[in-house]
């Protein structure tokens, strides 16, 4: 079958996975994009992971079907993952990531960064440079977890539509 959409990479990555081992019973979330500047259109799936749009100081969310890759299919159904279709504009900022910024403990109280500041960081954020959002995100997390352990993995991908 042809892998033409980032659903079909989701999907055909998630029959493999399960053909090659299929005794995971933990799976693995991910988000997938592919932009096409001609058209100006941005094509998302995601297992578990959704992706942000920030145009114009608001947060635009494509939600991702919940339902991870190569999790333990033996007991539910497997899905085709969504294919979204997302216009583009000029000096949109797209993020991908994982959920380890949110799910981090800290602050004064020791409890989760939560989606609703990353949102808000990221608003706050998006008329930066790239780079020094970067920074910025790093610095807030360092600040954030204080002297407590980094508790997952963290990935933030980010880039603007020139």
């Amino acid at each position: 079958a042809a892998v033409n959409t980032p659903a079909d990479a989701l999907g055909f990555l998630n029959k493999q996975i399960n053909r090659t081992l299929n005794t995971i019973k933990d799976g693995m979330d991910m988000s997938l994009c592919a932009v096409n500047l001609k058209k100006m259109e941005l094509q998302y799936a995601g297992a578990n992971n959704p992706l942000y749009i920030v145009r114009k100081g608001e947060l635009i969310e494509l939600k991702a079907d919940k339902q991870s890759i190569g999790a333990d299919v033996e007991h539910s159904e497997v899905k085709t993952f969504t294919n979204h279709c997302f216009p583009l504009e000029i000096g949109d900022c797209i993020y991908l990531f994982t959920d380890g910024y949110a799910d981090q403990f800290g602050g004064t109280a020791g409890k989760k960064f939560k989606y609703k500041q990353f949102h808000n960081l990221l608003i706050d954020l998006y008329k930066l440079p790239m780079k020094e959002q970067s920074r910025v995100l790093d610095a807030r997390h360092l600040t954030w977890r204080g002297d407590l352990e980094q508790v997952d993995d963290i990935l933030i991908i980010g880039f603007r539509i020139h």
